[in-house]
């Protein structure tokens, strides 16, 4: 792989720091996270206006047709900012699996409202993510006119704002993805709140019908689209642990440059250069295996392992990280209302969301050892 970005892939990670960095103050994000909704919707309209919303949408649709790297490229400057804006939900839980797999009328109704910053979209996947079957918790029965829903979809990631949420669930067939208006009758949202201060609510559906039109992906490629989904979504939230990380090392070696201790700044002692190393180390790794990933991805190579990789360094490395930078702040790293400690309470949330480092090494060991098992009677 070369690692080296195209000027076009520049051109979006400028654009979006440009944004970010003009808009977003910890005063901001504070003053945000007192709001009932917890996103900032002047910031969302802005990066409506830069083009950012559009990015892996088709050229059909008003979009610029770009892919998972450009998207990731953004999310990465989103994590920087620690910016409340559902860009995550919207883009790559959204956009991205509706411009790969809904008909053309799907398309068309959703995607140029998702580029002018109109329409927002989540999907579903917890469940899925956290099952060692990965059979969704919902059920779906099938009737005249599409499907009838029942169960519930446990911390769906911004669905108070979504206008649609993608939504796997098993039939007697297999498993299908439809959107779900998260307001049908039927349909009821539990409010809660994550590590980072963003509201996931649970979505509990009691008989709520879902026509056809609805239908993203029916059993015969259900399955694979909801895989398609993850491996993505889970790319996205590397990029967004990538941004919290490169933010808090530069904060913590800001911090001990300017902070002095019998008259030489803290960086200067082998103790904090150490640890501010090691932060810095664990960083690079996130980034090297984030765009491998991402790279993967977008050129249609398989990209289970990348992925797999990618996952387990965001969250082991990343926590590692938002644990380092915290304690090199001293007592100023336990103050809730000092910016560096909001980078920790991100990056513990996305080592949360994929699924924390020991399940993920049990997975890969697993699929390691299955994929290299002798066959039996063959020689050792």
């Amino acid at each position: 792989m070369d690692f080296t970005f195209t000027e076009e892939q520049e051109a979006v990670a400028q654009a979006a720091a440009s944004v970010f960095d003009g808009m977003v103050t910890p005063a901001r994000v504070a003053e945000i996270e007192r709001t009932d909704d917890r996103v900032d919707d002047d910031l969302w309209a802005a990066l409506a206006r830069s083009n950012l919303l559009g990015l892996a949408v088709p050229e059909t649709h008003g979009g610029s047709g770009l892919g998972l790297v450009e998207v990731c490229l953004v999310l990465e400057q989103q994590g920087r900012a620690v910016a409340p804006v559902p860009l995550w939900a919207t883009l790559v839980l959204g956009a991205l699996p509706l411009a790969r797999w809904g008909s053309a009328e799907l398309q068309e109704r959703w995607l140029p409202g998702v580029v002018a910053g109109d329409v927002r979209l989540t999907a579903a996947l917890t469940d899925v993510a956290a099952s060692t079957t990965g059979r969704p918790t919902v059920t779906a029965t099938r009737d005249a006119h599409g499907f009838t829903l029942h169960g519930t979809a446990r911390a769906v990631p911004q669905a108070h704002l979504a206008r649609r949420v993608l939504l796997p669930a098993l039939t007697d067939e297999g498993v299908v993805v439809v959107l779900v208006d998260p307001t049908a009758p039927g349909s009821t949202l539990d409010r809660a709140s994550t590590t980072d201060r963003q509201i996931h609510p649970h979505l509990h559906l009691d008989g709520v019908p879902v026509d056809d039109s609805e239908l993203l992906a029916g059993p015969g490629d259900g399955a694979e689209a909801v895989t398609w989904m993850l491996e993505r979504a889970r790319t996205g939230l590397c990029a967004l642990q990538l941004g919290v990380t490169e933010e808090a090392v530069r904060r913590a070696a800001a911090y001990l440059n300017e902070r002095h201790q019998f008259g030489r700044p803290l960086s200067s002692f082998q103790g904090t250069m150490l640890r501010a190393a090691d932060a810095y180390i664990d960083t690079e790794a996130i980034r090297v295996t984030l765009w491998m990933a991402a790279w993967q991805l977008d050129t249609g190579r398989p990209a289970a392992e990348a992925v797999a990789t990618a996952k387990w360094w965001a969250s082991e490395a990343g926590q590692r990280v938002v644990h380092a930078t915290q304690h090199l702040h001293g007592g100023l790293g336990a103050d809730i209302e000092y910016p560096i400690h909001r980078y920790f309470l991100w990056g513990k949330q996305i080592e949360l969301m994929l699924e924390g480092p020991s399940a993920q090494l049990a997975r890969m060991g697993a699929d390691l050892a299955a994929r290299h098992r002798q066959p039996s009677g063959a020689p050792t």
